[in-house]
């Protein structure tokens, strides 16, 4: 059974949620802190996720490109440029 790597996603509404409360509740203004904590997280968490389909688009479309030449695949070039070459 393959196993999946370890990821790691930003925390979300409840992590920076609660970072907000306590740091609102110091400026007393817990409620106020915790939206604002809770806004932050999902904005955080959203920008990471369309990081991540992005990069993996990109991945995609390299391997994608590869498969399309094989000629240039573990280093080997085309015979007819090695034929000229000679």
């Amino acid at each position: 059974m393959p196993i999946a790597p370890a990821s790691a996603e930003p925390g979300g509404c409840l992590k920076y949620g609660a970072a907000g409360a306590v740091g609102g509740h110091l400026a007393h203004h817990g409620v106020l802190g915790a939206a604002g904590g809770c806004a932050t997280g999902m904005y955080v968490r959203h920008r990471y996720r369309k990081q991540q389909r992005h990069d993996a688009a990109a991945y995609r479309q390299g391997q994608t490109q590869q498969n399309a030449n094989p000629q240039y695949q573990n280093g080997n070039q085309d015979q007819t440029t090695n034929n000229q070459l000679r």
